[in-house]
C-alpha cells in the first residue's frame, strides 16, 4: 500500500470505536485517480494557512493577481478585527529594560515568550494577511531564534517585531543587518560574549552554514575563524539589554572570508565593517541560491528545478535582496502552477487549517483558550517557533511521515472537530457544515461536508470508503434522523479532515 492509497482511506482505522464492525478498510484501496483542484485553490493552499469556502469564492470574485499582489503589500489588506485581538498582549510592547523592571523578582520569566507564541498563533489562524503570516513564519524559521528559550526571556518579542515582521516582505539583507543588531540572535548563539581575544564561532558558522551561502559555498574554517572576528564587539549592553557595539571587544587586524577582504585597522569602525560583511552576505550568488531553493520548497517542491532555482536567485540579485519580487516570480513560474499535491502540510500548518476551515474564532474576552492551542500544537510535535535547534523545522514531507505525526493531526480534527476542547474559543456549530438543502443521500452529505471543509474533490473510491465507514454506499438514502447527520457528523468531519488531500499544502 503506497502513502497516497492509505491517504484514500486513512479515516478506516481512525475513530474505530465508531465504525460499524462490518468495515472492511482494505477494500477500499486503489489507484483510482485523484479528483482536480482548481487553480484558486492551489494558491491558495500555498499562500496562506488554509483556504476556505469564503475566501476562495473573494479570490475568484476579485481575480487571483489582484489578490496576491494585495497579500504582497500587506498594509493595503484591511486587517482591523486582528489588529483589536493583538490588544490582549499588551506586554508584547515592552522594550526589554520594562520586561526587566516588571520582572525584577522574577527574572527569567517565560511569559513574553508564550505570549509571543500565542500571538503568533492567532495571526496564522486569523488574520486576513495571509501571506505575510506565512513569510513571518518562513523567515522565523530560517534565522531560529528557539521559543521559548531561556537565554531570550526579555527579547524574544522584540526579535520577532523589529528583525522578522519588519522586513519579511522587504529585503533581505536590511533584515540580516537587523538581525545582526538583535539582542535575541546575539545572545542565543553567543556573540555577545565573543572578542578578538576569545571568538566564538556559534554565529559566525551558522551565519554562513544556515542564514546566507549554505554549507555547500566552499568557505573552510578559515573562513568561520575570520566571521567570528569580524562580528566581535556586536553585543548586549548589559543594563538595560539593548544592542550595543562594544569596540574594546572586536579584532583588529586583516581578516578574509571567501570573497570578502578588510584591512580591519581601526576597532571604532569594526560595526560598520560588520555591517558591510552581512550586507555582502546578503548579495553574494550562494545566499540568492540558497534562498530561491528554500523558498522554492516552500511554495513549490520537495525537490524544486534548478532551473527554477536559478531564476528566481537572478530575480532576488536583480532586486538588490529584495523579497517581493522572488515571490512574484516564482507564484508566476510554469513549476508553481503544475505542482499540485507535490507539497505536504507540516504538522503546524495542518492545525492551523483545521482552525480555519471549522471556523473556529477566538474567545470573546481573554487569552486562555489561544494559549490552549499554543499547547495543543506542542502535541501535533510541532510547536511554532519552538524548534531547539539554530537549523528550524523540516520542511519536506520526509521529515513528518511518522506514526506519531499523523496521529497528532487526527486528534486534532476529533478534538476541535467534536468541539471537546479548547472550550474557551468560540466554535460554529458542526451542524453547519453540512449543506442547504439536506442532501439526499451519503455520497452527497460527503460530497458536501468535503466542500464545506475547502479538501479538494474526493475521487469514487474516497467517496465509498467513508459511506461505507458510516455502514452504507454512495447512493443510499439520507433521513434527517440518521445518525450521520447527528452524533456522528463530528466524526464524519474528523474523517474528512484526516483525508490525504487535506495533508497537502
Amino acid at each position: 500500500m503506497t502513502r497516497r492509497e492509505f491517504g484514500a482511506i486513512t479515516g478506516a482505522t481512525v475513530l474505530a470505536t465508531a465504525a460499524p464492525s462490518g468495515f472492511d478498510a482494505a477494500s477500499a484501496v486503489t489507484a483510482a485517480k485523484r479528483a482536480p483542484v482548481s487553480d484558486v485553490e492551489h494558491l491558495l493552499r500555498r499562500t496562506t494557512y488554509g483556504a476556505t469556502p469564503a475566501l476562495v469564492h473573494e479570490v475568484e470574485r476579485r481575480g487571483t493577481s489582484h489578490w496576491l499582489e494585495a497579500q504582497l503589500h500587506p498594509h493595503h489588506v484591511h486587517d482591523g478585527a486582528m489588529d483589536h485581538l493583538l490588544k490582549r498582549w499588551p506586554r508584547l510592547h515592552w522594550n526589554t529594560w520594562q520586561v526587566r523592571r516588571h520582572y525584577k523578582k522574577h527574572f527569567g520569566t517565560w511569559d513574553l515568550m508564550f505570549d509571543l507564541v500565542d500571538a503568533h498563533i492567532a495571526r496564522a489562524t486569523w488574520s486576513n494577511r495571509q501571506l505575510f503570516e506565512v513569510m513571518v513564519d518562513f523567515w522565523s524559521n530560517h534565522l531560529n531564534v528557539t521559543c521559548p528559550s531561556s537565554d531570550v526571556w526579555d527579547n524574544r518579542h522584540l526579535y520577532d517585531r523589529d528583525v522578522i515582521r519588519r522586513h519579511a516582505l522587504g529585503s533581505f539583507s536590511d533584515m540580516l543587518v537587523a538581525c545582526g543588531k538583535s539582542p535575541a540572535m546575539l545572545n542565543y548563539l553567543g556573540n555577545a560574549f565573543s572578542s578578538g581575544a576569545e571568538p566564538n564561532e556559534n554565529w559566525a558558522r551558522e551565519l554562513l552554514e544556515l542564514h546566507t551561502v549554505g554549507v555547500n559555498a566552499g568557505y573552510s574554517q578559515t573562513d568561520v575563524h575570520n566571521s567570528a572576528l569580524i562580528l566581535s564587539g556586536l553585543s548586549v549592553e548589559p543594563d538595560g539589554g539593548s544592542y550595543e557595539y562594544k569596540p574594546w571587544m572586536h579584532y583588529t587586524g586583516r581578516v578574509k572570508v571567501m570573497g570578502f577582504s578588510a584591512g580591519n585597522h581601526s576597532a571604532a569602525k569594526g560595526e560598520a565593517l560588520a555591517m558591510d560583511y552581512l550586507r555582502w552576505l546578503a548579495h553574494h550568488p550562494s545566499t540568492a541560491k540558497h534562498l530561491a531553493y528554500k523558498l522554492a520548497v516552500r511554495f513549490v517542491s520537495d525537490q524544486p528545478s534548478p532551473s527554477l532555482v536559478d531564476h528566481l536567485a537572478t530575480v532576488y540579485r536583480r532586486n538588490h535582496t529584495q523579497i517581493v519580487p522572488v515571490l512574484r516570480a516564482l507564484f508566476a513560474s510554469a513549476e508553481f502552477k503544475h505542482s499540485k499535491g507535490a507539497k505536504v502540510r507540516t504538522p503546524y500548518e495542518d492545525f492551523i487549517a483545521t482552525l480555519r476551515v471549522l471556523r473556529v474564532r477566538p474567545p470573546h474576552k481573554g487569552t486562555d483558550g489561544i494559549r490552549s492551542l499554543q499547547w495543543m500544537s506542542g502535541d501535533t510535535g510541532q510547536p511554532p517557533l519552538g524548534w531547539h535547534a539554530p537549523n528550524g523545522y523540516a520542511d519536506t514531507a520526509a521529515a513528518w511521515s511518522s506514526t506519531s505525526a499523523t496521529l497528532g493531526k487526527w486528534n486534532v480534527h476529533m478534538s476541535l472537530a467534536a468541539q471537546w476542547w479548547p472550550k474557551e474559543l468560540h466554535y460554529t456549530k458542526v451542524e453547519a457544515l453540512v449543506p442547504k438543502p439536506a442532501p439526499k443521500t451519503y455520497g452527497h452529505l460527503v460530497d458536501g461536508l468535503v466542500r464545506s471543509l475547502s479538501v479538494p474533490p474526493f475521487n469514487s473510491v474516497q467517496r465509498a470508503a467513508v459511506t461505507e465507514f458510516l455502514g452504507h454506499k454512495p447512493g443510499d438514502a439520507l433521513a434527517a434522523t440518521d445518525e450521520a447527520l447527528h452524533w456522528r457528523l463530528p466524526y464524519l468531519v474528523a474523517l474528512v479532515l484526516n483525508s490525504s488531500h487535506q495533508a497537502e499544502r
